[in-house]
Order: structure tokens, then C-alpha cells, then sequence
């Protein structure tokens, strides 16, 4: 599913035009983003919880040439699901 699918059916669901929906998405990336820079976790109660990790500085080898590069450290987001999502995709199974 594309951002404009999903927008589609958001706003049908929500019963909002398509163009307040996607202002409201754009919207809550917008605070999941600076919430995530300033350090701190958001946590949906029935989705799930995101937080910024941090990846530590590591060695990759180039599997063409072989050269050994230096990796630098940086922080990722990081999104964990919670139980009750979970628990619908295992009866999807």
C-alpha cells in the first residue's frame, strides 16, 4: 500500500477529506519525528512503541574489492509492535 492508498482509506474510514487526512498524517510524522530526536519514546496504547536507537560505530567489508570500511555511529528509529497486533497477525496464519 502506497501513502495514497493509505490516505484513501484513512479518510473513508475516518470520514475526513482526503486532503485534512493527509495534513493529520503528515501531522503525526512530524511529532513522532521531533519527539524521536529529542530522545524521547512514544508509546500507542493497542499499536505499538517507537524509540530512537543508537548503532554503534562498526567495521563493513566491500564483498567486491574487499576493503575495509569504518561505519560511524547513528541513531535509528525503531518501532516495536505491541501485543495485540501481534496477537491478529498470528490468527491471519
Amino acid at each position: 500500500m502506497n501513502n495514497k492508498e493509505f490516505i484513501s482509506k484513512l479518510s473513508q474510514r475516518c470520514k475526513f477529506t482526503p486532503a485534512d487526512t493527509a495534513s493529520m498524517t503528515e501531522g503525526l510524522v512530524t511529532i513522532i519525528t521531533d519527539s524521536l530526536k529529542e530522545g524521547d519514546q512514544i508509546n500507542v496504547s493497542g499499536f505499538g512503541g517507537f524509540e530512537a536507537k543508537m548503532r554503534r560505530e562498526r567495521i563493513s567489508v566491500n564483498p567486491k574489492t574487499g576493503q575495509r570500511m569504518l561505519v560511524p555511529p547513528k541513531i535509528v528509529p525503531s518501532f516495536r509492535p505491541s501485543a495485540k497486533i501481534k496477537d491478529k497477525l498470528k490468527e491471519t496464519e
